[in-house]
C-alpha cells in the first residue's frame, strides 16, 4: 500500500495559513493549524490552495512581526 505524504497529496483537502510575518503555508485541513498561524483560505483542493498562495504571496521577504 502506498501512502501519500499529507503535505503533498494532490487529492487532499488543504488550508492556506499566514503567520505574523505574512508568510504563507499549505496545510492539510484535517490537522489543527500550528500556533501563530491564521487560516486565510478554508478547506479546498491542493492546486486551488497553491494558486491562492501564488496570487497573494508575491513578496517572499518576511515582514516584521507586529504586536510584539
Amino acid at each position: 500500500m502506498t501512502h501519500t505524504h499529507p503535505f503533498e497529496d494532490v487529492d487532499g483537502s488543504y488550508l492556506v495559513l499566514v503567520n505574523q510575518h505574512h508568510q504563507h503555508s499549505l496545510w492539510p485541513s484535517h490537522l489543527a493549524p500550528p500556533q501563530g498561524w491564521t487560516v486565510t483560505r478554508g478547506a479546498d483542493g491542493y492546486q486551488a490552495c497553491l494558486d491562492h498562495i501564488e496570487e497573494h504571496w508575491r513578496d517572499l521577504t518576511p515582514h516584521p512581526a507586529t504586536g510584539n
